[in-house]
């Protein structure tokens, strides 16, 4: 009989002081990449249904959603009572203020398309520019 891999379970982002980066509150706001790969089909429409709703798609089965550690902790919480954690994966990666992107191929959003937000410096910039 094989050896059963070790069972895993959806984790939300780890704390500040685990992932080194500065300490941030978890009420702060800020950018983030939410990817998973669903092994069902079943499952994988319930957690794209519940993460359209609170994110932004970027790519098939990624996604950019703005909010605190606490808001992805709770969207985590979601995305747990829809998946089966030892066939699917979920992640979510904090982005930087200004992220360098590279893109290879053909992408879905057009190079034009910037996605702004009050997170976002060039947002600040822009609205700077319109009332300067």
């Amino acid at each position: 009989m094989a050896p059963r891999a070790p069972s895993r379970t959806a984790r939300p982002p780890a704390s500040p002081s685990r992932s080194g980066e500065s300490t941030i509150s978890l009420n702060a706001p800020r950018a983030w990449l939410i990817a998973y790969d669903i092994a069902d089909p079943k499952r994988l429409n319930r957690v794209h249904r519940l993460v359209i709703k609170n994110c932004v798609p970027v790519q098939y089965s990624l996604y950019y959603f703005e909010g605190s550690r606490h808001a992805v902790q709770e969207l985590f919480k979601d995305i747990e009572a829809r998946i089966k954690p030892e066939a699917d994966d979920v992640r979510a990666y904090p982005l930087r203020a200004t992220p360098d992107i590279v893109i290879l191929g053909r992408g879905n959003l057009p190079l034009t398309l910037r996605l702004l937000s009050a997170l976002q410096p060039a947002l600040i910039e822009l609205l700077q520019g319109q009332t300067g």
